[in-house]
């Protein structure tokens, strides 16, 4: 009971720290909007992360990476990642754009999503750099990868890349879906773990009452000698 018991409480502790993550989450998207100078004069623009953002920059389409296994309303398809290099800077920062569905007759192809060329602005919200799906051996080169390393793809393109990406959000007609999901610190799930602690806990009490006293009592005849 005492193991259970700790181990209940010790859940709701992480649940009160994603809890204050949330609202941190929270706080940030609602503060006031980033631009592509926030960006330069922020010591840490780490710091910025969850915020939403007006940027305005150039495509760099040769760097254009299309991640494998990425679903979007129950599909499995692709997530554009496409690099902007910021206006007025040598700074570039990749731009999640959307999700497009490939071709399963052939793999390796990649579809054809409309990039325009020169200055353009963009909206969205500053997002750690792509996540990361499980792969067998090194990362792989080329248009499609499971995953983005952005120290080796900086490497890679030349490009001095941000250590953190940009969920695009405003609705451009370019045939990429863009119904990124809400952000959540998974404060439920740290809860249905404490329930299921403190559920563990009241049997493991259940039980001893029972077989300690309870059952010892039905088993003993009237005259108080043991029924065995």
């Amino acid at each position: 009971m005492g193991v259970t018991s700790a181990l209940g409480l010790w859940q709701l502790g992480r649940a009160s720290q994603k809890q204050a993550l949330q609202d941190q989450i929270q706080q940030r998207s609602q503060l006031t909007v980033w631009t592509e100078r926030d960006l330069f004069e922020a010591a840490d623009p780490q710091a910025g992360l969850h915020r939403s953002v007006h940027l305005a920059g150039e495509w760099v389409t040769r760097a254009d990476i299309f991640l494998d296994n990425r679903q979007m309303d129950g599909r499995v398809g692709f997530f554009l990642v496409t690099p902007l290099r910021l206006a007025g800077s040598d700074r570039v920062i990749l731009v999640q754009r959307g999700w497009v569905p490939r071709d399963f007759t052939d793999r390796s192809r990649v579809p054809a999503v409309e990039t325009p060329e020169g200055v353009i602005r963009i909206q969205g919200r500053l997002a750690p750099a792509p996540g990361k799906l499980f792969e067998l051996g090194d990362a792989g080169t080329g248009p499609i990868r499971q995953n983005i390393d952005v120290a080796a793809l900086s490497q890679e393109t030349g490009l001095s890349l941000l250590n953190l990406s940009v969920l695009q959000t405003d609705d451009v007609k370019d045939g990429l879906q863009r119904s990124w999901p809400s952000i959540t610190a998974g404060v439920q799930k740290h809860h249905g773990y404490a329930f299921q602690w403190f559920g563990l806990c009241a049997l493991a009490g259940i039980l001893y009452v029972w077989f300690q006293f309870l059952s010892p009592r039905r088993k003993r005849t009237p005259d108080g000698t043991d029924a065995r």
